[in-house]
């Protein structure tokens, strides 16, 4: 933060207002015989230079006036001449010139003197210096810098400051998030990325009329292959006055890696999805309680409603490790992060289907877990076609030995300030498919409900049968459950996973 240099000229100041305040106001008549007066009536010693022309040069067209100081109108920084506050803001660091950009217009153009950050630019990225000798090389690159600060526009250094530091940590997460685990397909070390970036997450609700409400997130957990993010307050506007929900994640623009980051710093958006507010309708509900009802918007948004006001209770998003920090960082305020282009893997026998397929499947809810499983070997033959989707087997119900139960009383946490709850047969689904070259093919964390079904065709079994689906733009899970009453406990007696064939021809070049 600032280094108090600047609140020491200040006291400086205010202190020489009565002892060198030429009569009749700034500007009146010069100082001592012989001298020059300066910018805005100061005396020019000599050898003085003065920082920031292009900026003072502004302030003089808009025509700003400042009146003397007197006993009704004491000192302050908004009177001050602007080769004064220049520089006081040249002894200001990066992030607290930047929040000083941000109090009025004129600190705005003042905060982007060129003179001031190509100071900062030069501190944080001057080439290294060995045996106090600087090459021919060196000497040029900086003396063309200086000589180029007036010919830029007002703010390009600041710009290309913060563009550079943005690139120092988009390449820092690049080597931490390259090791890859082999078990899941993901990245190693996620965790250790979110405490370099200082990645946190906001919602920004937005009314009808455009007003906006940013709200900071409250509770974080990080499970094995995703993480939940959770709101809640009392200070909700009214759902009938909302329109849509932004879900940005949120990174320091400067990251102090010794210190926690700051929530009032400035700060970049990056959007992760849109969700529009209308569509928390009975289509979309997916349990409840005594208290709440909970909506499921994809993808992976959870919002509780209280019951009796039918107003926001929490919100709860749901985002997998896949792409997680690049969708969270690389984005803007207005545009998602967009992926790479992908390049097709090659299917070395597109005769034989899907080989070697890999799933990791989580049902979790407020970190515990009632499921954590991993399938190896999955195949399935290029016959099994159907309705533009490839059936992936994954559980078969003629199989005991692959039939699994799922560990505890299923249900989906949840809490605010005030209550706390636990609705019965809901709970968050993470999947994780790998291909046969151990690379993410399909990601997801959504919330799912058990609801109660017709068996399908297989052996009859002794309870109730109960099914878990989820559809999305990529493919389709369908999980069948049946409810053992001697032993109180759910098994998984069928799990089906349905890819859509334009992924699939997308994926591999292929033409199914």
């Amino acid at each position: 933060m600032a280094t108090g240099r600047g609140r020491l000229l200040l006291q400086h100041w205010r202190g020489l207002l009565a002892l060198h305040w030429p009569p009749g106001g700034v500007g009146a008549a010069p100082g001592l015989a012989g001298e020059a007066p300066g910018p805005a009536g100061f005396r020019k010693r000599p050898g003085t230079s003065y920082a920031g022309t292009a900026t003072l040069k502004q302030c003089a067209r808009r025509g700003r006036h400042y009146k003397q100081p007197s006993a009704d109108h004491p000192a302050s920084l908004e009177s001050m001449p602007s080769e004064i506050l220049l520089k006081i803001f040249s002894y200001l660091d990066a992030v607290t010139l930047l929040c000083t950009g941000c109090v009025n217009r004129r600190f705005y153009h003042l905060a982007n003197d060129n003179f001031i950050w190509i100071r900062i630019y030069s501190t944080a990225f001057s080439p290294k210096i060995s045996n106090w000798q600087v090459n021919s090389a060196e000497k040029t690159t900086v003396s063309m810098n200086l000589l180029s600060v007036e010919d830029k526009e007002a703010g390009y250094w600041k710009k290309e400051y913060i563009a550079k530091q943005r690139a120092s940590v988009k390449a820092a997460l690049a080597r931490v998030l390259k090791p890859v685990n082999p078990y899941t397909g993901l990245p190693v070390k996620t965790k250790e990325a979110l405490r370099i970036s200082g990645l946190g997450w906001v919602i920004i609700l937005k009314e009808k009329n455009g007003k906006e409400y940013i709200m900071q997130h409250i509770d974080l957990l990080i499970n094995d292959s995703s993480v939940t993010i959770i709101w809640y307050g009392r200070n909700w506007p009214q759902l009938a006055t909302l329109s849509t929900l932004d879900l940005c994640g949120v990174t320091p623009v400067f990251r102090d890696r010794s210190k926690p980051p700051s929530k009032n710093g400035p700060r970049w958006l990056s959007l992760i999805a849109k969700y529009n507010l209308s569509n928390l309708t009975e289509s979309t509900m997916i349990g409840w309680d005594r208290l709440i009802r909970i909506f499921c918007l994809h993808p992976g948004l959870l919002v509780g409603l209280w019951k009796r006001e039918e107003e926001l209770a929490f919100v709860m998003a749901n985002l997998h490790f896949h792409h997680l920090v690049e969708k969270s960082t690389l984005g803007s305020a207005t545009v998602p992060y967009e992926l790479p282009p992908h390049t097709p893997l090659l299917d070395d026998n597109p005769e034989y289907g899907l080989h070697g397929y890999q799933l990791h499947v989580d049902m979790h809810s407020g970190g515990v877990f009632y499921l954590c499983g991993t399938f190896r070997n999955l195949f399935t033959k290029k016959g099994s076609i159907e309705n533009g989707y490839v059936k992936l087997v994954v559980i078969r119900f003629k199989n005991n030995t692959e039939h699994l139960p799922l560990i505890g009383k299923v249900g989906l946490s949840w809490r605010t300030d005030v209550f706390s709850g636990c609705i019965k047969s809901c709970s968050i689904m993470d999947i994780t498919l790998l291909d046969e070259y151990g690379k993410p093919f399909w990601c997801l964390s959504s919330p799912v409900c058990m609801r109660s079904s017709v068996p399908s065709d297989g052996p009859n079994f002794l309870g109730q049968t109960y099914c878990v689906d989820y559809v999305d733009s990529e493919g389709k899970v369908h999980v069948e459950l049946v409810w053992i009453k001697e032993t109180e406990e759910y098994f998984i007696v069928s799990l089906v996973l349905y890819l859509k064939i334009a992924k699939i021809n997308h994926w591999f070049g292929t033409a199914y």
